[in-house]
């Protein structure tokens, strides 16, 4: 059912309508790009023995840097499809801005695109024509139809009109008219899914060659990674510079503080009481600061942690106020920053859990062979958790993205919730 109705659509809404102004104008739009760089291109080749025709070339090349940049436009406001730009490299100066353009690898993919385009984009102009065009024409042919004939001359030197024919036979009476209705009809209800498959080609081709390339891709990647890394690692030394001095030496002060009044009291002869009571206030604080600082230490790193990722979780596991079940299977032991990634997203993932879905269970999955490690942490709550919506998945990917490492969720209404890190070690 549901792929008939893929299949089967309104021919005449918002998107089918905006699909088919997208099939009537990449065509004429890529036929032009083609032309003026192909020409452009020859032109440059032939004079590229002088500096007017590298000159030309950088030309083309810009030109259709920018023809990409409108078919990107068309294709995001017409077919809701979002191509990211490629980066683009700078030059000082005149030359250099030709330099730039003649060693750019998205710029010649950008050519490479203008020169293919004319192919794929033909294939949206032909299905427009067949499912609208002449599934309008057909459709209205009762009321086309003293237009629809063709003039035939026969032997005598006569002429008649011939109607629309059929199988071999005319549809000029009412009863036949339903098999030009019928068809028409039929390529209306399938236009926009045929106008869907044709462009197909064409969306894939302006994907792969008007957007960044792999490795442009992974040097974005890396980039922002380790923007992020770096933030990270600044919050993290101003997160331990106000725990140390908002409580630890706080703590540390009001020890000295009362070390110091215990020697005065003892000077002064002071009752054993009184000295009691301030030794115990001092024992307090001591206690609390060694409790802060074991606190900070786990925050940096788990001593746990140095036993193993799974006695470490087993041990969160314990500690959690949910009923967790840990299943580990770690065939080789992975690095130490991987584990810690693993430990810091299943503490956050639990805490998530009991703070945001209302479940009542947790299971958490890890398996570490190959050189990936895969955790899996499920809960029955009421799911809803989306990636940036607030929940801290967004810090957790981005932690795991350090590591070239992913993070999913499947959070779908009424739960459960599923998320999954995969580390590569």
């Amino acid at each position: 059912m549901h792929r008939l109705r893929a299949l089967v659509a309104f021919p005449f809404g918002r998107k089918a309508l905006a699909a088919v102004l997208y099939g009537v104008i990449a065509f004429p739009l890529a036929l032009v790009g083609f032309v003026l760089t192909l020409v452009g291109l020859l032109i440059g080749g032939a004079l590229s023995v002088t500096t007017l025709g590298l000159w030309l070339i950088a030309v083309t090349v810009r030109g259709a840097l920018m023809l990409g940049r409108l078919q990107r436009g068309l294709a995001r406001h017409l077919l809701g499809l979002d191509i990211e730009g490629p980066a683009r490299r700078a030059g000082d100066g005149i030359l250099g801005w030709r330099r730039a353009l003649l060693s750019d690898r998205s710029g010649w993919r950008a050519v490479a695109c203008a020169l293919v385009t004319p192919y794929t984009a033909l294939f949206g102009l032909v299905a427009v024509v067949i499912g609208y065009v002449y599934g309008v024409l057909l459709t209205l042919h009762p009321l086309l139809s003293r237009w629809n004939y063709r003039t035939e001359r026969a032997s005598d030197g006569t002429e008649h009109r011939v109607s629309l024919e059929f199988f071999g036979f005319q549809v000029d009476s009412w009863p036949r008219w339903l098999i030009p209705v019928a068809i028409g009809l039929l390529l209306l209800a399938t236009a926009s899914w045929l106008l869907r498959q044709s462009l197909a080609p064409h969306r894939g081709l302006l994907t792969a060659l008007l957007g960044p390339d792999a490795s442009d891709r992974r040097i974005r990647t890396l980039e922002e990674t380790r923007a992020q890394a770096v933030d990270d690692a600044a919050a993290t030394v101003r997160r331990i510079e106000r725990d140390l001095h908002d409580g630890t030496q706080a703590r540390l002060v009001g020890l000295a503080m009362h070390l110091t009044m215990i020697r005065e009291l003892i000077g002064t002869g002071a009752a054993p009481e009184q000295l009691l009571a301030v030794v115990d206030t001092a024992q307090g604080n001591a206690t609390q600061a060694i409790a802060d600082l074991r606190h900070l230490v786990k925050g940096i790193h788990p001593p746990v942690l140095d036993q193993g990722l799974d006695t470490a979780l087993a041990t969160l596991a314990a500690n959690s106020a949910l009923p967790v079940k840990v299943t580990t299977d770690i065939t080789a032991r992975p690095s130490p920053a991987v584990e810690s990634i693993a430990y810091f997203c299943a503490a956050e993932l639990l805490a998530n859990a009991t703070k945001h879905s209302a479940a009542s269970a947790a299971t958490v999955t890890v398996t570490a062979r190959d050189g990936l490690l895969r955790l899996s942490v499920r809960d029955n709550g009421r799911g809803g958790a989306v990636i940036g919506a607030g929940s801290g998945l967004t810090g957790l990917r981005t932690r795991a993205r350090t590591v070239d490492g992913t993070l999913t969720c499947d959070s779908p209404p009424g739960g459960p919730t599923v998320v999954t890190v995969e580390l590569p070690y």
